[in-house]
């Protein structure tokens, strides 16, 4: 009876390793399949007076070949990779938006720019003209389309990050299942390997949407973390994920956070992005509160540039018909401040350009920790800047370009917008300047005798003049104060003289130097070579007069070449007294200035007009390249550490076959050995017999 056991337990041994080869076969192709191995043990020998007999075989457990450091090592790499991978697909979508040639925004702005000179060489010429207004509703046309291609690129992400939460949940959800599943297999005693594959797999599923970390039970079951230290999994339970406004500003519509909600609970908790690890999840919010609100914030800033400094410029010469230019785009309107949720104060926050030089590519987050007092963030690079009341907020913004207004809508009829007038303790707002500017871009003049070409001023030497002065260059600056913009135009002769006016400018030359002294001026001399620019005193001088330094007065600008004497005269008068005719049609002096804006440092302090989409270029292709070679990096770490969790958890078919064909002779000798038990039973039973 001994040798029929031995032989019985052999063959429910052997045919216990055909079925778990058979099985590994069959799931070679399963995702998250782990190779298993039958584990045998001998049977206590029996004693005897002879010694111990052995009493054959047992299964003891069906081995789960399983690392689980590099499961999880494995997991999250995958993690990174996915986040890595899904940013890099976007800024490359990004990137294609702030491309270069023909075709491009650099292209057009360009040609805009270049356009100038034609009118600058021939003022009448309505041809001429007429191109500089094509090649602005080109821009403009162009900038709106970069606008809308961004907004494309930004509901698509929206999209995706819905679908990535929808998966996140339900995996979740899928997790606690199984959870519950390993906590009752656990109570036989053995280890469900199947099921825990299923849930190391729906592991490695979520980690692709969202970074993990895990903790085993004493139970069996799994606990899944997110964003460090959040349950997404306790046991049988599965928390949910959603996306929404940031907390701070439930009204924005330029972030997205990640929020976090237990099963009952009433106040999603708000996650900290940067704790959030890889996945496609981080990947896609990354693009879209840093990457992409970087691109709105360069396209704005650009479009905004140009629609300042030309309205500006334009708005300071004259038409062919005699009259002050006005804007060549429509001006664009910067949004108000969103409030914050917990602010107290009813006061709102707006905002119009001060300096279109020193403009950043930023939103910017204002925080009170007094009436009068608090920091500014910026978010672009996240520098803090403190201020102890409202004139140093004032000072700071100013420094970015900005000036802060009562972002209250005024009453009708409109009036200029007033100062902000503070806040409370606690209260923010977050400003978004350079959102969704470019989609306002629109070309508004499109007759040629509205582009203001001429100089609104004209400049005669004394006919007396005994010196060697000439005229170097007259322009309109719009710099009329430190404070004032625009032109106060010289004064004009009185009715009935045709002649006279002006603001003329008298020379003195003495053993001190040369020194000139003007009249009919309704503000002090400016110093343009300060920052910010200073008023010289007193209102009529002397002032030194160096060849080549340009005289700014009143919001236009003289550059003289040589050498006065004294009593030498420079009178420049309104273009459009009668005593210069009609001169003014012929004039291209603002066209000049106009052409020179395309060289005028305005971004970043180093980029012109003309190169500001290049810059915006570089920006975002800097990005790309570094989430390029951070792509490369995390897919080649997390191939790695794939090939080896495969290699000690795959199926290798070769190996599989050898254990069949090994298994199926043993199954075949057990098979012998109660073939032969029986026959000496037999035998034992018919000698017994007899």
């Amino acid at each position: 009876m001994s040798l029929l056991n031995v032989g019985a337990r052999a063959l429910q041994a052997n045919q216990v390793g055909l079925q778990t080869a058979g099985h590994n076969i069959a799931n070679v192709n399963t995702p998250g399949y782990s190779r298993q191995t039958v584990s045998l043990e001998t049977v206590q020998g029996r004693y005897t007076g002879d010694g111990y007999i052995g009493q054959g075989v047992d299964v003891q457990s069906i081995l789960r070949n399983h690392s689980d450091l590099l499961t999880r090592q494995a997991a999250s790499a995958a993690a990174v990779k996915a986040g890595d991978s899904v940013r890099l697909d976007r800024l490359s979508q990004l990137q294609d938006v702030f491309s270069g040639g023909p075709s491009g925004l650099g292209a057009a702005i360009s040609d805009m720019m270049n356009a100038f000179s034609s009118v600058a060489n021939a003022p009448t010429d309505m041809t001429a003209r007429n191109v500089v207004l094509t090649r602005m509703e080109e821009t403009a046309t162009r900038l709106r389309g970069a606008s809308e291609r961004l907004d494309e690129i930004s509901n698509s992400v929206s999209a995706q990050l819905g679908g990535s939460m929808t998966q996140v949940n339900a995996l979740a959800k899928s997790i606690a299942a199984v959870n519950a599943q390993i906590v009752e297999a656990k109570g036989n005693g053995q280890s469900p390997n199947d099921l825990l594959d299923k849930r190391d797999q729906l592991i490695r599923d979520l980690n692709v949407h969202i970074q993990t970390t895990q903790i085993a039970a004493n139970d069996g079951s799994l606990g899944v973390f997110v964003s460090a230290s959040q349950p997404l999994v306790l046991g049988s339970t599965a928390a949910t994920l959603s996306l929404g406004a940031p907390s701070a500003f439930p009204t924005s519509k330029t972030q997205q956070q990640l929020f976090f909600s237990m099963p009952g609970a009433t106040q999603p908790i708000e996650l900290n992005q940067s704790m959030l690890g890889g996945g496609t999840i981080a990947g896609l919010l990354q693009f879209q509160n840093s990457d992409l609100a970087e691109g709105q914030n360069l396209l704005g800033r650009l479009a905004l540039g140009i629609s300042e400094t030309l309205n500006t410029q334009n708005k300071l010469g004259l038409t062919l018909d005699g009259k002050l230019g006005e804007n060549l785009f429509k001006p664009l309107e910067l949004a108000n401040a969103v409030t914050g949720k917990d602010n107290t104060s009813p006061n709102q926050m707006g905002l119009t350009v001060a300096d279109p030089t020193k403009l950043q590519a930023s939103s910017y987050n204002i925080t009170f920790t007094g009436a009068t007092a608090g920091t500014v963030t910026r978010q672009s690079d996240g520098k803090l800047f403190d201020f102890t009341s409202l004139a140093d907020l004032d000072t700071v913004m100013l420094g970015e370009g900005l000036k802060l207004t009562d972002g209250a809508p005024p009453p009708a009829p409109p009036t200029l917008p007033t100062a902000f007038a503070g806040a409370a303790i606690k209260d923010q707002f977050l400003l978004t300047p350079m959102q969704g500017l470019a989609g306002q871009m629109q070309a508004q003049q499109y007759s040629p005798r509205n582009l203001a070409a001429a100089n609104a001023v004209n400049a005669a030497m004394g006919t007396t003049n005994a010196g060697s002065l000439q005229l170097a260059s007259l322009r309109a600056t719009g710099i009329i104060d430190a404070t004032t913009s625009g032109l106060a135009l010289p004064p004009s002769p009185t009715l009935p003289a045709t002649t006279g006016g002006g603001v003329k400018l008298t020379f003195t030359v003495s053993a001190a130097g040369t020194t000139f002294m003007p009249t009919g001026n309704t503000n002090p001399p400016m110093d343009l070579s300060t920052t910010p620019p200073t008023a010289l005193t007193p209102l009529g001088g002397p002032f030194t007069y160096t060849p080549g330094k340009p005289i700014s007065i009143d919001g236009w600008e003289i550059t003289l070449q040589g050498s006065p004497k004294t009593d030498d005269t420079v009178t420049v008068g309104n273009a459009k007294d009668a005593q210069y005719g009609d001169w003014y049609t012929r004039d291209a002096g603002n066209a000049g200035t106009m052409l020179a804006l395309r060289d005028k440092v305005m971004f970043d302090g180093g980029a012109t007009l003309s190169d500001g989409f290049a810059s915006a270029m570089a920006q975002i292709g800097t990005r790309t390249q570094s989430a390029l070679f951070a792509s490369h990096l995390s897919t080649a770490i997390a191939d790695n550490l794939e090939q080896d969790r495969t290699a000690i958890a795959g199926v290798n078919l070769d190996e599989e076959a050898a254990r069949l064909l090994q298994y199926q002779q043993a199954y075949q000798a057990s098979a012998k050995m109660l073939s032969i038990a029986q026959n000496i039973f037999d035998t034992l039973m018919q000698s017994v017999g007899r």
